[in-house]
């Protein structure tokens, strides 16, 4: 098996499109422009490249980034075996060798002086070079690089350096209509139109409070939790308050208002 057969996305992901995001990202993929994928947690970023990889037929290589994950994690590094030294290709070179699309998902937040390592690959040079091995890597004509962050965590020390930004077209995410969202839940979490309509305005009343005691709202991705285990046999006041309730906060009173929520959308 080749490592383009190895990250080959063989199947379609289900993803439901909600605007231009399709066309704009085959443009740009079309003319090698990076991509800055921008929006909230679980609101369907990351399905996004997984879905557009398949698409157009281009294997995914995808890297969570981490604060403890250095330049060497992305290019690689020498490594010791019973032969002596080898150097090993990181996720970026990889990516860059094969032709890929590599994903950065959440690149924020790895630090600032590991994601600059990407600059020769995001404008005219298209390189990356290798200081440790001594080699320049040019990249494939079909290599893509795609980054994802949530606007919502910016600050001062976790943020993207404008130098980065401006190598970037960008495209912003969001959470879909209430119609689209209770139709992924209907495809994602196999529950029926009804409960999907309630669970949807049970997280719309999440989202209500992101900036007033929550930090994020209630993502499509908890409500496919939540349908899940509805589908399986769960009560849907005990599968809210498991996927959509107490991962979400610790505050009595959030709690409380969430629960309040779930308890009008599904009385016992």
């Amino acid at each position: 098996m080749t490592d383009t057969d190895q990250y080959a996305v063989k199947q379609e992901p289900y993803y439901r499109p909600v605007g231009d995001e399709t066309e704009l990202f085959e443009a740009a993929h079309a003319a090698r422009m990076p991509v800055m994928l921008k929006g909230p947690t679980g609101c369907g970023k990351s399905r996004f490249v997984s879905w557009m990889a398949w698409r157009l037929q281009r294997p995914l290589v995808t890297v969570a980034c981490n604060e403890d994950m250095t330049a060497a994690d992305l290019v690689g590094r020498y490594l010791l075996d019973a032969d002596g030294t080898r150097w090993q290709d990181g996720p970026l070179t990889l990516a860059a060798r094969i032709g890929a699309i590599c994903y950065l998902d959440e690149v924020v937040e790895a630090r600032q002086d590991t994601t600059v390592v990407i600059h020769p690959l995001t404008d005219h040079r298209r390189v990356l070079p290798l200081e440790k091995k001594g080699e320049l890597v040019e990249a494939h004509p079909d290599f893509h690089l795609v980054i994802s962050y949530n606007p919502s965590y910016q600050s001062l020390m976790k943020d993207l350096k404008p130098s980065t930004k401006q190598r970037f077209g960008a495209l912003h995410f969001d959470f879909p209509e209430a119609e689209t969202e209770a139709e992924v839940l209907v495809h994602e979490a196999g529950v029926d139109r009804t409960t999907a309509e309630r669970l949807v305005q049970v997280g719309q009343r999440g989202r209500n409070l992101k900036g007033h005691g929550l930090d994020e709202g209630i993502s499509t991705r908890l409500l496919v939790y939540a349908g899940q285990l509805i589908a399986r046999g769960i009560a849907p006041g005990a599968a809210c308050r498991m996927a959509l309730v107490h991962p979400i906060t610790d505050d009595p009173d959030l709690r409380d208002t969430l629960e309040a929520a779930v308890d009008t959308h599904f009385p016992d």
